[in-house]
C-alpha cells in the first residue's frame, strides 16, 4: 500500500505524540521525509530522539505567525511538500452549552479549525508546484454524529469535513487529493483525559464512560493510533488515488455518541 510513497515530503502537525507521532512513523517506515511540529516541548523533544531523521518545529499552529515559521522551516528542509496532514486538534471543555465558557470555545474551535485552514492556506501552493498531492484533516467520529457535553469540538469537527470538501473541489485540478479522517475513540492519553472530565461532568465513574464508548461502536473496541497512520498512509499513497472529498471513518463503525 505505502509503494509510491518513497522520498514523498510530508508535514504533520502535532506529531510529537499519540497519533500524529504514529502517523510520522508510517511515513517514515515508507520511505518518505517527514517534518513534524508540536506545542509540547518535551514530546517534541522525546521523539526527535527515538527518530532523529525527522525534523521538527516547535509552534502552536493556531497562530498564524508561527504557522508561517514552521512553513518557512519545513519547506527549508524538505525542499516543497507532497503531503499535509493537519493533525492539530485539542478536546476542548466538557460542558452544556449554557456553561461553556467563550474562552474556551474560541481556543478549541482555533486549534481544530482555525490551524487547519491555516496550514492548508500555506501547503496549498507548495502542492501545486510540486504537480500534486494530498491534505488528510483531521476530523472525528464527533464530526458525524451529535455529542452531549462537546459542543465546540462537534461544531469543529462538522467544520473540517466541509471545509475539505471544499478543499477537493478547489483543488482536484491541480491533481492535489483532500479528505478527512474520522477516527472513533482512540486509545492512549488523551481519550483518558476526555474519559475523566466526562465522569467529572455526569458524577459517574470513568469506567463507565468507557463502556459506554466501547458499547457505541461495533467492533466493541478502542481504536490504536497505528490504525489511523494506516488509513492516512492508504489515502496518500498510490491504492488511493481516486479518493478526495470524503469523510473517512477509521472508527469500528461508530453506531452513536449519545446514551
Amino acid at each position: 500500500m505505502a509503494d509510491g510513497l518513497v522520498d514523498k515530503r510530508v508535514l504533520i502537525t502535532a506529531g510529537g505524540a499519540g497519533i500524529g507521532r504514529a502517523i510520522a512513523i508510517a511515513f517514515r517506515a515508507a520511505g518518505s521525509r517527514v517534518h513534524i511540529c508540536d506545542v509540547d516541548p518535551e514530546a517534541l523533544t522525546d521523539t526527535k530522539e527515538q527518530w532523529p531523521e525527522l525534523g521538527t518545529t516547535l509552534a502552536d499552529v493556531a497562530d498564524p505567525g508561527q504557522v508561517d515559521r514552521l512553513f518557512d522551516e519545513a519547506l527549508g528542509s524538505l525542499g516543497g511538500l507532497d503531503v499535509l496532514v493537519n493533525n492539530a486538534g485539542i478536546a476542548g471543555p466538557t460542558a452544556a452549552v449554557e456553561d461553556c465558557d467563550f474562552v474556551e470555545w474560541r481556543r478549541t474551535i482555533s486549534v481544530n479549525l482555525d490551524a487547519t485552514f491555516l496550514c492548508s492556506r500555506r501547503a496549498i501552493p507548495a502542492l501545486k508546484a510540486a504537480g500534486g498531492g494530498g491534505i488528510v484533516n483531521m476530523s472525528s467520529s464527533a464530526g458525524l454524529f451529535g455529542y452531549a457535553l462537546r459542543s465546540p469540538y462537534v461544531a469543529a469537527k462538522w467544520a473540517i469535513i466541509g471545509f475539505t470538501k471544499t478543499l477537493a473541489m478547489e483543488l482536484g485540478p491541480h491533481g492535489i487529493r483532500a479528505n478527512a479522517v474520522c477516527p472513533g475513540p482512540v486509545a492512549g492519553p488523551r481519550m483518558n483525559r476526555v474519559i475523566a472530565a466526562q465522569a467529572e461532568a455526569r458524577g459517574v465513574p470513568e469506567q463507565e464512560i468507557r463502556n459506554t464508548y466501547t458499547r457505541h461502536v461495533s467492533l466493541r473496541s478502542f481504536i490504536e493510533p497505528e490504525d489511523i497512520a494506516n488509513g492516512v498512509i492508504f489515502l496518500c499513497s498510490p491504492a488511493g488515488a481516486m479518493v478526495s472529498g470524503q469523510a473517512f471513518p477509521i472508527d469500528g463503525h461508530t453506531e452513536s455518541l449519545s446514551d
